[in-house]
């Protein structure tokens, strides 16, 4: 059996400004070609330089155990992405990244990665085996209401969800809210009559991160089996400075409704709470998952 992620050796090929706060990466070689995504939310793990700048230079057939086995002080410094797009038969695969300054890794390497630069990435390959997982975009077959909610964090991801439903003969009624820091950050995105996106922009409210997140899930259109008194909606409480948010499930039987939510840890838990325990939403029906922290590290 073939483990389903393999560590591939990547280089800049250009950057490609998207917004004031998003930048579009290219990479390319070889190793590109091998490369599978198997959703438009895939997540892959990028090595970036140590404390010290020395770059990522893990063995690709034993990287977990080089890794495991260094110091901490001396480990590459990796962080999660999504694959926005591959074209594996031209070698070449996006990936995107919010430019919040030099305070992290990921961010302080794009500020001043030009082409020729490289990086280590793990992500599934041709030869894996089944199922790699590794994304959580899993609409039921018969979708007819989505619900997303995102930050700018998570917009790689709904692009290209919104991609995948808007080639569909019949996509579904769309609600789509997303919150970004500057107006500037609105990205073009797919169209059709029964999409409705509304964009939230953190400079113009002066709100704190995902506070306009919360807010939608109070709004947002639910379906009609809800039921705010149900047992199965107890819910236990999730300490997101210890823990990871991340409450996913396999693609529901009911397939009239599906809320994908995805963005700062401590929203997506007040959004938990919302849609699940006031709101009444079946469980089944929705993915949350706190793609970062306020103040935390998340690799």
């Amino acid at each position: 059996m073939s483990f389903p992620y393999r560590l591939f050796d990547i280089t800049l090929l250009r950057r490609t400004p998207l917004s004031p706060s998003l930048c579009r990466f290219t990479f390319g070689g070889g190793d590109v070609r091998a490369m599978r995504t198997f959703a438009p939310d895939q997540r892959v793990k990028l090595f970036f330089p140590n404390a010290i700048g020395n770059p990522s230079a893990l063995t690709r057939d034993k990287w977990l155990e080089d890794y495991q086995a260094m110091p901490p002080e001396d480990r590459p410094l990796r962080r999660t992405y999504t694959i926005r797009a591959l074209r594996a038969g031209a070698g070449e695969v996006d990936i995107e990244f919010v430019l919040h300054g030099s305070t992290g890794p990921a961010s302080r390497w794009a500020l001043t990665a030009t082409p020729g630069d490289r990086l280590q990435i793990v992500a599934p390959h041709e030869e894996a085996d089944g199922d790699p997982g590794g994304y959580e975009w899993r609409p039921p077959v018969s979708l007819n209401h989505l619900l997303l909610l995102a930050d700018e964090t998570a917009l790689p991801a709904v692009t290209g969800i919104l991609e995948e439903l808007a080639a569909r003969p019949s996509p579904p009624e769309t609600q789509a809210f997303i919150e970004i820091p500057l107006a500037g950050d609105r990205l073009p995105l797919p169209t059709w009559p029964s999409l409705k996106v509304n964009w939230a922009v953190r400079a113009e409210t002066m709100r704190g991160a995902g506070e306009a997140l919360v807010d939608a899930a109070r709004d947002a259109q639910l379906p009609d089996m809800t039921n705010p008194t149900a047992a199965a909606n107890e819910l236990p409480d999730i300490d997101v400075d210890r823990a990871i948010l991340w409450e996913t499930q396999a693609a529901p039987a009911d397939g009239r409704f599906y809320a994908w939510v995805a963005g700062e840890a401590g929203a997506v838990k007040a959004i938990r709470q919302i849609l699940l325990k006031e709101r009444g939403l079946p469980r089944s029906m929705t993915n949350l998952m706190g793609y970062w922290r306020r103040g935390q590290v998340l690799e």
